[in-house]
């Protein structure tokens, strides 16, 4: 059988520390309830003495069943000169109700000369009795040695003394942390290969990704002898980053061999990464390796042309494996392989002609300033449409922006829009905080009586890019939106030398195409009943 690694997921408060990243209780909870059901092995819920909401995450956490995972509270040793009985931190932790601890404390001794302000001795004992303290009371208790790798480059016999502490005073795991985020593969390896010489402690990795090494150093420390790996989810952290699961899992799995989460549950990890991004209102980068939407996104007509017949020769794993999904462009670039891919996605049946003016089409399109690797919604849209498999739901007659600006006032939007959904003619109007926002609320406006799924849509980006800046206010301008209703997101794009034409027709896309979505879904249903 496979070697077990152990998977400490710090998300919920390391993650949370990251720029832009706030996590409600609610929010906590939730990510907490799909990590465990992704099989993570240690969830870390918060610091319950420094933080008020995660003291009430943990009163919350009680009342939840955990099927896997063992839930962590994290803390400091107790203060120089103190008692650890009677730390204010010690005992919130001890009364969090979690079933392991961990606490981090000083191995570099600059920080305990400059930052603590106390003597290497007093730092020692601060380690031992804290950890000891955390033991008696039956808690499972995860030592993080802080600034371990700069500390025991600076002066290795204290760095190991603070980790000796730390085991000697019961620490079922010491985990070395590479705070700085500041050191190399090679360094770790060698570092953890010496540690293990004298610790006889299981040995975690903890790494920050400073130096975008946080996956290689967490490698790393794992073939030197660490087993256990702490990380975030989409390496969400403070400054860059913590080192991110959704890297490091797959590397351990399915290229070293190890066991890190229960058998098949690896394949859920594209939909956490979503879940978490979503929760923390994050965008994720298209590109993330294994989970991005473009981890398996193929452009190049020779590349796509070659991984249709073997999967392999552009593609370093089966991106089922991560739950993951192979995507096939259209873009200038593009040949018939990758319009017959999109098409037999699409349940279309293309002859040789029609590809070609298809692909044609699409090249023309592009030079004029259309997108469709980023607008993969318009792109359906555009191939159903071509082909006369699409039927309009609704036709619009006209729609007029009005933008109103008066001295020392702030200037309003209104849209007039007139559809006519079947044989029903709808004549409406609405304001915004913008015309693109005025348009998409007279939309709705009109649709949604008729089409309730427009009311379950919305828009989450806008963007603008100027395609030729030497036309300075005359140019032309590509406008992409990303639009999502819960379970799924779209790309609408729409060109024009008009700002307000663009993000019309953008607009549009995306209506319609949550349209066609809802029609396409009922029909599954449909079809498996």
């Amino acid at each position: 059988m496979a070697e077990k690694i152990y998977v400490y997921d710090t998300t919920l408060r390391d993650g949370s520390q990251g720029e832009g990243i706030s996590l409600s209780v609610e929010d906590k909870i939730k990510i907490a309830a799909r990590l465990d059901h992704l099989g993570v092995d240690y969830i870390e819920g918060g610091w319950p003495w420094a933080n008020p909401k995660d003291l009430e995450f943990f009163q919350r956490a009680r009342e939840l069943r955990w099927r896997q995972a063992r839930l962590v509270a994290f803390g400091r040793t107790r203060k120089p000169g103190g008692n650890a009985r009677d730390d204010a931190n010690l005992l919130a932790i001890k009364e969090a109700g979690a079933k392991a601890a961990a606490i981090f404390g000083k191995s570099w001794d600059l920080h305990v000369t400059a930052a603590l302000e106390t003597t290497l001795e007093e730092n020692l004992a601060m380690i031992a009795e804290s950890v000891a303290f955390l033991a008696a009371a039956g808690l499972e208790v995860i030592y993080d040695a802080e600034h371990f790798f700069d500390g025991f480059k600076a002066n290795p016999d204290y760095a190991l003394a603070t980790l000796k502490a730390a085991a000697s005073a019961g620490a079922s795991w010491v985990v070395l942390c590479d705070t700085n985020g500041g050191c190399l593969p090679e360094e770790v390896a060698a570092i953890v290969t010496r540690v293990r010489q004298d610790i006889q402690v299981p040995l975690g990795i903890h790494a920050h990704n400073d130096g975008d090494l946080a996956v290689a150093n967490t490698l790393a420390a794992v073939a030197a002898g660490c087993r256990q790996v702490q990380g975030t989810i989409n390496g969400f952290g403070e400054r860059c980053g913590n080192a991110n699961l959704c890297s490091v899992l797959p590397n351990l799995e399915l290229k070293k061999g190890y066991r890190c989460l229960p058998p098949g549950q690896l394949s859920l990890l594209t939909e956490v990464s979503r879940y978490v991004s979503e929760i923390a209102n994050v965008v994720p980068p298209g590109n993330q390796p294994f989970v991005g939407y473009s981890a398996f996104a193929h452009k190049g007509g020779i590349h796509v042309s070659a991984v249709l017949k073997a999967s392999q020769t552009y593609e370093h794993i089966p991106p089922r494996l991560v739950g993951n999904e192979r995507r096939i462009l259209m873009s200038d670039q593009a040949g018939a392989s990758n319009l017959r891919c999109k098409a037999e996605e699409m349940g279309l049946a293309l002859s040789p002609e029609k590809e070609q003016v298809l692909i044609d089409g699409i090249k023309e399109m592009e030079r004029r300033g259309y997108q469709f690797e980023g607008a993969d919604a318009s792109l359906e849209l555009f191939l159903r449409k071509t082909t006369g498999e699409y039927r309009q739901p609704f036709e619009v007659e006209y729609v007029k922006t009005l933008v109103e600006k008066r001295p020392g006032q702030e200037a309003t939007s209104e849209a007039i829009v007139k559809l006519k959904v079947g044989d029903q003619v709808v004549h409406t109007a609405a304001e915004g905080n913008g015309p693109v926002n005025a348009m998409d609320n007279a939309l709705r406006k009109a649709l949604e009586e008729v089409f309730p799924a427009i009311g379950r849509m919305r828009l989450t980006d806008y963007k603008v890019r100027v395609l030729d800046e030497k036309d300075a206010t005359s140019a032309g301008v590509r406008v992409l939106i990303e639009s999502r209703d819960g379970t799924s997101s779209w790309n609408t794009v729409g060109v024009s030398t008009n700002i307000i034409e663009a993000s019309w027709e953008a607009l549009l896309d995306s209506m319609e195409y949550a349209l066609l979505k809802q029609s396409q879904d009922l029909n599954k249903k449909a079809a498996a009943t």
